[in-house]
């Protein structure tokens, strides 16, 4: 089945599809299912539930809550009541929560009964919420989901819709400082896939036949947009409330997934699970991965186990999720130099390569990636200041990130320009180092900082969680490096940890590493 042709909005998409689709399954989340048809019900119910609460145009309306068929429902009830929903992380503190709250101005929040006790910690501080609805069971003070849902009609709220209207409100996830919050319009999930159709690419090729297996969560940019994108084409969603390596893998086989989308973190848990050899993958044909670099033994592995085409994407919520891709051919030889690069620009989207004076750079110049795709976000809300950094005068957002594009228009990213360590003038670029660490057998994950050195600026570090079973010496991993990378760049000390920080992206809390390293000195810049 085709995608929705020339529909730019989640609320017609939800009717459209409702009609095309009917009784097919659309959602599948642990015991529960439900039908597209179903799911447009649910979401005029929940539309009309928020206009009889006097939720005008372009409202916030806050989810807080595991992955959940009620969630995605909502998501399309607040695009058909026009209002703009806010997923927001629910690993987050109650503090960190109360400011997503507070920033986005929250009316509406729907919560699942579990983080109830969470919101109760900050009620008095809330200042724009107006009704808390809970998902999950009945509440003393506050109606419960289903009780609220069924004094509504599932007919559809008679209002026009644009591709405009900002649709969701992502909040970033704070890597540094406060959160900032992402508007992204409706377009920003239908005219950069739109594009790259109307040139006859079929990209992953996604159809109404495939499974597709929703392992990031809603409040993730990569979670959310999956779903749009099976949606579109009628596609089946399995969702997980909660990532959890044994469970995805169970569900592959169970559902006989087609379409995989997972971060290099969760990629590299389901490939030591034990049952990862003998369970059947034989479904699966295509696996995207995105969200942060993947070393290339972990690439190499996933690629032997899997047997299928694997896409890498790069972009930002900012960018509306993916703007460069690189494709299966591109993954092969398994030695190739393009294994590094994120790919190439899709079609509709521009990369400049800028110095430090906004000027374009030419091939193998290293600069700060920018991007311009038809998804990219209308602005930080509220945040003007945020908004004059990010964009540039020719309207191509500055990713933050250090790269060069080489003659074929293969874009390599070496780092973030926060992380890059000076050391003696040299500049390191700690993601070179760690995928040498990476390449030792007893290494099962690694992160490179600089820390302060009254002599060099900065010297490397590297923290390294080992394999079970693993032993290792700090003299032993900094001798392997040495020819593999310059010795400028090796580690000068390593420490063995457990784990690593992460965000829900996957990507490493960098600035938790540095901290008490960085913490007594007045900048934090050698």
């Amino acid at each position: 089945m085709l995608a929705a042709k020339g529909i730019e909005t989640l609320a017609e998409l939800s009717a459209f599809q409702a009609e095309q689709r009917g009784e097919a399954t659309a959602f599948i989340c642990q015991d529960q299912s439900v039908s597209y048809v179903q799911v447009d019900h649910f979401a005029n119910q929940i539309a009309n539930g928020l206009l009889a609460e006097g939720v005008h145009s372009q409202a916030r309306i806050a989810l807080l809550n595991k992955d959940s068929i009620a969630g995605y429902a909502l998501l399309f009830g607040c695009a058909k009541a026009k209002a703009v929903l806010i997923g927001i992380n629910w690993r987050l503190t109650s503090q960190e929560i109360l400011y997503i709250l507070n920033q986005g101005q929250a009316e509406v929040v729907f919560v699942g009964a579990e983080f109830m006790p969470v919101l109760e910690q900050i009620r008095g501080e809330l200042a724009s919420v107006r009704k808390i609805i809970v998902l999950g069971e009945v509440h003393t003070q506050w109606p419960s989901f289903s009780n609220w849902l069924e004094q509504f009609p599932p007919t559809a709220p008679q209002l026009t819709y644009s591709a405009d209207d900002i649709v969701v409100q992502m909040y970033t996830s704070g890597t540094t400082g406060h959160p900032k919050g992402v508007q992204l319009p409706n377009y920003s999930f239908f005219r950069l896939m739109a594009g790259i159709r109307a040139q006859g690419d079929t990209w992953m090729g996604l159809t109404a036949e495939d499974v597709l297996l929703v392992a990031l969560p809603q409040f993730h940019m990569g979670g959310l947009w999956w779903v749009v994108q099976g949606f579109m084409v009628g596609a089946v969603h399995v969702l997980m409330p909660v990532f959890i390596a044994w469970q995805a893998l169970e569900l592959i086989a169970k559902h006989h997934i087609t379409q995989v989308e997972m971060v290099p973190a969760m990629l590299q848990t389901a490939l030591d699970e034990p049952a990862c050899e003998t369970t059947d993958l034989a479904s699966v044909r295509g696996f995207l991965y995105g969200g942060s670099p993947m070393v290339p033994t972990l690439l190499r592995r996933a690629m032997s186990v899997f047997q299928c085409g694997f896409y890498q994407i790069y972009g930002m919520t900012e960018t509306g999720n993916m703007a460069v891709c690189l494709r299966p051919g591109d993954h092969f030889p398994i030695d190739s130099p393009r294994l590094m690069s994120a790919g190439r620009a899709l079609p509709g989207v521009e990369i400049l390569v800028i110095d430090a004076t906004g000027q374009s750079l030419p091939a193998r110049e290293l600069g700060e990636v920018c991007l311009k795709s038809p998804a990219n976000m209308l602005g930080y809300w509220q945040n003007e200041e945020a908004n004059q950094n990010l964009f540039t005068q020719e309207g191509f957002i500055r990713t933050g990130d250090v790269g060069y594009l080489d003659e074929d228009g293969y874009l390599f990213i070496c780092d973030r320009i926060k992380d890059m360590i000076i050391c003696a003038g040299e500049n390191i670029y700690p993601a070179e180092v760690e995928a040498v660490l990476h390449e030792h057998p007893a290494v099962a994950d690694a992160a490179v900082i600089g820390i302060p050195d009254e002599r060099w600026g900065e010297t490397v570090k590297a923290i390294v969680v080992l394999r079970p079973g693993e032993v290792l010496k700090q003299r032993e991993l900094i001798n392997f490096t040495r020819g593999r990378i310059a010795d400028y760049k090796m580690p000068k000390a390593v420490e063995f940890v457990d784990a690593l920080p992460r965000n829900p992206s996957g990507k490493v809390l960098k600035r938790v590493l540095r901290e008490p390293y960085w913490r007594v000195q007045e900048r934090q810049v050698n």
